[in-house]
């Protein structure tokens, strides 16, 4: 699903029209102003076009998308000044950073009736204990997709983070692999596949983890976070570390396309990141009323299932279910069964120590 942006001022003859509207008083829906805007900053492709036209013409109004690709990004453009956002989509550990900065509004849950479709087991995370801040949007699984004809005939396992870390695999595919351009979520990789939670925090172990990448990076074509999607669909990459809704996307994608090779995805069996999104309420943005109808709107059952529909994405509200397709629920990289789920972690944020630390751990596998 190609992404969109919405933005730039209301042009003058929309003006126009809703003056001759008001003028003449015939019985249309009320007009949006300048100001009747909703400041989205989100994800990629993580609403559907559908579903913002539905939206828009439900509150008169017009919502306007920034996108980021990783939490730090988000939180990095925050930290330098950005403002007037009024909801953002992070991940619970990133909830987690931006309510100790004290950047979130309360929720005022009289204003979210459909707040009861969200299935009890996602409420009350560590991140956000009494929901005061969040609401569960979707969630995804970080885990590897692949060519499913290159990797047989390569012999390259499928169901390990070997695949990605081990030379003795690399060397067969080199220069076709990509993983993500996250610092968290390729540590956690390398921590799980050494037997370590994502969320260690000794410093040895994170050594090991970064020696780890370091020995698999030159086989590696790139770190991407943005258009992994393509090259895999089109058969540049033949291997992705990346999130289960966009390995969903590569492979209807191929399809679609009629590609003589087919596009898999799987959860390691070390265990993966289970990355849990929420809706907040920025303090810096201007409409918080109209975040609230936002956010209410999404909640409904039939809207949030659009979005899994399109692309994958696991889902929290349980009045959605009804409405995704069969063979999307009974996908289990899309809706993980509980001996899956056993072995997935949320990622927690660090404290400053860490981060500076992991930094320059960072900075190190880059330039290395």
């Amino acid at each position: 699903m190609p992404g969109f942006r919405r933005t730039g001022p209301v042009k003058p003859l929309r003006g126009l029209l809703c003056a001759l509207v008001v003028l003449y008083g015939q019985g249309f829906a009320p007009c949006a102003t300048a100001a009747d805007v909703l400041h989205l900053y989100n994800w990629n492709n993580y609403i559907t076009p559908d579903t913002v036209a539905r939206f828009e013409k439900s509150c008169s109004c017009r919502l306007v998308q920034d996108y980021y690709a990783d939490n730090e990004e988000m939180l990095a453009k925050l930290a330098a000044g950005a403002t007037g956002y009024d909801v953002l989509v992070p991940t619970g550990n990133a909830v987690e950073n931006l309510i100790k900065q004290n950047a979130l509004r309360p929720i005022d849950k009289r204003e979210l009736p459909n707040l009861k479709n969200i299935k009890p087991e996602f409420m009350g995370e560590f991140f956000d204990p009494e929901n005061k801040y969040s609401v569960p949007y979707a969630y995804s699984v970080t885990l590897i997709g692949y060519n499913v004809e290159r990797m047989r005939e390569h012999g390259i396992p499928t169901d390990t983070w070997a695949a990605i870390f081990e030379p003795r695999y690399l060397e067969r595919i080199r220069n076709k692999v990509t993983v993500l351009d996250s610092q968290r979520e390729l540590m956690s990789a390398a921590l799980k596949y050494l037997g370590y939670s994502v969320n260690d925090s000794d410093e040895e172990h994170w050594k090991l983890a970064r020696d780890l990448i370091l020995r698999a990076k030159p086989y590696w074509a790139a770190f991407n976070a943005s258009s992994y999607i393509k090259e895999l669909t089109i058969g540049n990459i033949w291997l992705a570390h990346g999130y289960s809704n966009d390995m969903f996307t590569a492979a209807q994608d191929a399809k679609a396309a009629g590609r003589k090779f087919t596009i898999g995805y799987s959860t390691p069996k070390e265990g993966a990141v289970l990355a849990l999104d929420n809706l907040v309420l920025h303090k810096s943005g201007p409409r918080p009323d109209l975040a609230y109808k936002f956010i209410d709107f999404v909640l409904q059952g039939e809207n949030s299932a659009g979005l899994t529909n399109a692309i994958g994405a696991g889902n929290p509200n349980a009045e959605a279910m009804r409405y995704i397709r069969p063979e999307i629920r009974s996908n289990t990289a899309v809706f993980p069964d509980k001996a899956a789920l056993a072995r997935m972690e949320m990622l927690r944020d660090l404290d400053r120590k860490h981060r500076r630390l992991l930094n320059r751990m960072w900075i190190e596998v880059k330039v290395r």
